[in-house]
């Protein structure tokens, strides 16, 4: 018998057991969970540190505030998606700008205009999913409305977020909008702009996707938003 097979037996007897699988509930249960007013202060001090620019805004209101900043700056072509109420609102918006940007939609193949976006797009308006308040991140959840490629390729990323979809970590997100029932293709994590320190270790933002991350965090009308702000 050669060396070989004598390690592969030893390997074929050796008694077998099915791995332990970890309880993740059971630790997450005992977990401190931020909740509430703390929350959201965490989640935008967080996001806030690595330059995402956070805007508290009301429901009623943010589609001005978006078209306030896209004139600010300067974008004059903007990728939305109208067949959402929330596109639809954000056009309607942006249309009584004095200078409106030109409004396009992810309505076609991509074959068909990629030098287009790639060129020419100035920025994004998309709707995340849900945020999580431990890490300060927002959950994209791309679909055929919204693909993927609108929150990667233009260089400005406005994304509107209903602040009561915070929930207070990875794990509370994943079991309370149950995840497992279905999947898309590509789900993201999204904290701020695209940056990266490969070259001389010098930052640069915007080498693998958006360089400015807008939110405009929806919140309700019964917080304060000036409490948003207090001691932050």
């Amino acid at each position: 018998m050669s060396a070989r097979d004598t390690i592969l037996g030893k390997l074929r007897a050796a008694p077998r057991s099915a791995p332990v699988e970890a309880d993740v509930a059971a630790y997450y249960a005992g977990t401190e969970k931020l909740v509430g007013l703390t929350a959201l202060k965490h989640w935008a001090a967080l996001m806030r540190a690595v330059r995402t620019e956070v805007l508290w805004v009301r429901e009623s209101d943010w589609p001005q505030t978006l078209a306030e900043e896209v004139a600010t700056r300067g974008v004059r072509t903007l990728l939305l998606a109208p067949s959402t109420a929330h596109g639809a609102r954000a056009a309607a918006a942006l249309a009584e700008l004095a200078e409106p940007p030109l409004r396009l939609g992810f309505d076609r193949p991509i074959d068909g205009w990629k030098a287009t976006l790639f060129n020419t797009v100035d920025a994004a308006f998309t709707r995340v999913r849900a945020g999580i308040a431990l890490t300060g991140s927002l959950i994209a959840w791309p679909g055929q409305d919204e693909p993927r490629t609108m929150s990667l390729v233009p260089p400005i990323h406005f994304a509107l977020f209903d602040t009561r979809t915070l929930h207070p970590d990875f794990f509370s997100a994943m079991s309370t909008e149950n995840w497992a029932a279905g999947m898309p293709t590509n789900a993201l994590l999204i904290s701020g702009p695209s940056k990266t320190s490969d070259i001389q270790q010098t930052v640069a933002y915007g080498a693998h996707g958006p360089r400015e991350l807008v939110v405009l965090a929806v919140v309700p009308d019964d917080i304060d938003l000036a409490d948003l702000e207090a001691d932050a």
